[in-house]
């Protein structure tokens, strides 16, 4: 049976890479950030990268330039390293997964996102699901999981069963994903929602009128949205949607 979607994901708007504004020394998915999103009572939606010793740190990009101003990717370090890999515009380095999970402490509901680590949606993925899914064990409060890669949520099904999952979506044009012209017209449908037993989908703001968001969302399937900007774009989303992930400004508790 697939788990449900805690109701606390369709209540509480999520701070996209948490509550981040690097104005602020509170750059993307850093340890400012999550406490800035705690302390306001939002939702975090975080990301998953695999280091070389194969452990979850809680990062973004597979390069590190843009966060770091160090050059590589993350997947060619140590999780020690990483940890003393300085974030820019933050006094501390990238955090792994049980740091965050220690820190939110089921505090506000928490949306862990897997970056695909095949490269092209494939079958290549595992050690980042089985070192998350150890964090997680004796996790208590609200999370879910999810990926763009379906082969990623299959994974976390099988290693994680009880956890609810979904997957992430969006209008995949090949030049913006920099993905095969065949894998963006295969997912660009949601074709692997019963496949992987997903209980949710995030999808791509701009891309809400999908005609298969409105199949999936009239069969009761909870729908997420990504990235809002502004509360004009938030109160045109929940039209479709049933929660929000924003940056940029601070979306509006509801209730």
């Amino acid at each position: 049976m697939t788990p449900s979607l805690p109701s606390a994901f369709l209540q509480t708007p999520i701070a996209h890479r948490a509550l981040h504004d690097k104005t602020d020394n509170r750059p993307e998915n850093s340890r400012a950030a999550i406490r800035a999103a705690i302390e306001a009572g939002y939702g975090i939606e975080i990301d998953l990268q695999l280091t070389s010793d194969n452990q979850a740190m809680v990062f973004h990009d597979y390069d590190m330039t843009r966060l770091t101003g160090q050059s590589g990717p993350i997947q060619q370090i140590s999780a020690s390293q990483a940890q003393a890999t300085p974030l820019l515009n933050a006094d501390d380095g990238i955090p792994t997964l049980d740091e965050v999970l220690e820190m939110v402490g089921g505090k506000v509901p928490l949306l862990i996102e897997f970056k695909d680590q095949d490269g092209a949606m494939g079958t290549n993925v595992g050690p980042l699901e089985a070192d998350a899914v150890r964090a997680l064990r004796g996790y208590d409060g609200p999370v879910a999981l999810m990926s763009f890669n379906p082969n990623s949520v299959v994974e976390l099904a099988r290693l994680a069963p009880h956890l609810p999952r979904g997957i992430v979506t969006c209008s995949y044009q090949p030049k913006v994903e920099l993905l095969p012209q065949k894998v963006c017209d295969h997912l660009r449908g949601i074709p692997d929602f019963e496949r992987v037993g997903a209980s949710f989908i995030s999808h791509e703001v701009a891309d809400l009128s999908r005609p298969r968001v409105a199949e999936l969302k009239a069969r009761g399937v909870p729908i997420l949205c990504w990235t809002v900007r502004s509360p004009e774009q938030e109160a045109e989303a929940r039209a479709v949607a049933d929660n929000v992930t924003f940056e940029g400004y601070l979306a509006q508790h509801l209730g």
